[in-house]
């Protein structure tokens, strides 16, 4: 799936960032930062002497001077923090955004589950274990389970890929269903098998909540290296005031440093940019693969797509719509183009998933088919099911079906005992991915 980069602060995060660079102003957040917590402790010293200086003590300089170098001292703190703040924001957007979605499902609860006219329809957030439902067609899958009755074809490619729906049915090794999949015709009795908070959903949440991430070799060099340099340049500050001092009592002339004027210098001298934007950088990094939706876990794995020189695509989904689409239809011998279209169309009528949508169109169009009407009981319809993978009409002595061959990417139109064609299928290449593969070339990395 390919996604547009959205603004790094879009949808109010800009305000709750602001919140949180303000929360971590707490000592036990500034300290895991060497570079900042100087400029955070310089922050706190420099403010102590404004208020000296306003109550007259000279020495520490010019009232309006040190409440301008503690001003900018907190604007450079609270900067840093909103910096990370903004990116931590991106991760938790994306994982609210999931969160929502799982909320906004609604699940037919059975007290009883051989009764399926009895139901209680509640959110699927609140589905414990144990519990079961009743999914029909067009339903969103609640959640995690197992298939205890029923038989329906399903719609994963949310979470696989696939982009071919599949038969999932109880008993066997086709009855585990996913929540968030969708129920494409049938319907299925599903026991729920996991709580909330433990369902394949949750855990995609929590790996993208994990605010936490093991940083890389090169991160912790840099860091070791910037607490080194800040030491260095502690001690050299350390040293200027008695110097300046010594220098002045020994001249008999001038007035030595002040100590605003030396924590400004301070906070000058360390690599406070580098130290405050650090975390930032690797968590925008980390950010900027979810946005192609590619979850990293760590800092690690952002610095090892550098070195990506081939990017394999083994599921369809990853590129394509994830649903198959018709895109040709093969006429048998001595049938014409529009017989097989209109039949095709008529025989995909009862037919609700996406495969029939993308015939009615590759039907309608090129030949000028106009939507039939039936007077009622004039004709009867052969629903799409997932046990006879077929669906069809019977009408003025007609009897015309559509359904699957032995071959997945084919399907098959025949009027009674007459096959008229085949249908191919195929996934469609999402729109922009052309573009997107020439960006990667450029970068060196090759598809394939």
């Amino acid at each position: 799936m390919i996604t547009k980069p959205t603004s790094l602060i879009a949808g109010g995060q800009l305000k709750s960032a602001i919140v949180e660079s303000l929360r971590k102003l707490n000592p036990k957040a500034q300290i895991r930062n060497p570079v900042m917590f100087v400029v955070f402790m310089g922050s706190i010293v420099t403010t102590i002497l404004a208020m000296l200086a306003t109550m007259g003590r000279v020495e520490y300089g010019a009232p309006a001077f040190v409440w301008a170098v503690a001003a900018w001292l907190w604007f450079t703190v609270i900067f840093a923090n909103l910096a990370e703040a903004l990116a931590e924001g991106r991760g938790k957007a994306q994982a609210d955004a999931l969160k929502a979605t799982r909320r906004d499902v609604m699940a037919r609860q059975l007290t009883d589950p051989s009764n399926h006219l009895v139901v209680e329809t509640i959110a699927a957030a609140s589905l414990r274990k144990g519990d079961v439902v009743y999914v029909i067609a067009g339903d969103t899958i609640p959640g995690d389970g197992e298939i205890i009755e029923g038989i329906a074809s399903v719609d994963e490619s949310a979470v696989t890929g696939e982009s071919a729906p599949v038969i999932r049915e109880a008993g066997g090794d086709r009855s585990a269903v996913t929540g968030g999949t969708r129920v494409l015709s049938d319907w299925i009795v599903v026991r729920i098998a996991a709580n909330p908070g433990e369902s394949f959903l949750d855990r995609m949440i929590g790996l993208i909540e994990a605010a936490h991430r093991q940083k890389t070799p090169n991160e912790i060099a840099l860091a070791i290296l910037l607490a080194a340099l800040t030491i260095v340049f502690l001690l050299v500050g350390a040293t200027l005031l008695p110097s300046s001092r010594f220098s002045v009592d020994a001249a008999g002339v001038g007035s030595p440093v002040i100590l605003t004027a030396l924590v400004a210098l301070l906070v000058c001298l360390i690599p406070t940019t580098i130290g405050g934007l650090l975390s930032a950088i690797g968590i925008a990094g980390m950010d900027r693969m979810l946005q192609q939706n590619v979850l990293a876990t760590s800092g690690r794995a952002v610095e090892a797509a550098d070195n990506v020189d081939v990017l394999m695509l083994d599921k369809t989904g990853t590129i394509t719509l994830g649903n198959r689409q018709a895109s040709r239809l093969i006429p048998a011998n001595g049938v014409s183009a529009r017989e097989l279209a209109e039949a095709a169309q008529l025989a995909s009528l009862a037919d609700e998933t996406p495969e029939r949508r993308s015939i009615v169109v590759l039907t309608k169009e090129p030949h000028q088919l106009r939507e039939h009407s039936f007077a009622v009981g004039e004709a009867t319809f052969v629903p799409f099911a997932a046990e006879t993978r077929m669906s069809g009409v019977n009408f003025n002595g007609r009897s015309i079906r559509k359904g699957a061959s032995d071959s997945i990417e084919r399907l098959v139109v025949a009027e009674g005992p007459r096959v008229l064609s085949l249908i191919q299928l195929q996934d469609i290449v999402e729109g922009g991915v052309k573009e997107r593969f020439g960006e990667l070339r450029q970068m060196g990395i090759k598809p394939s």
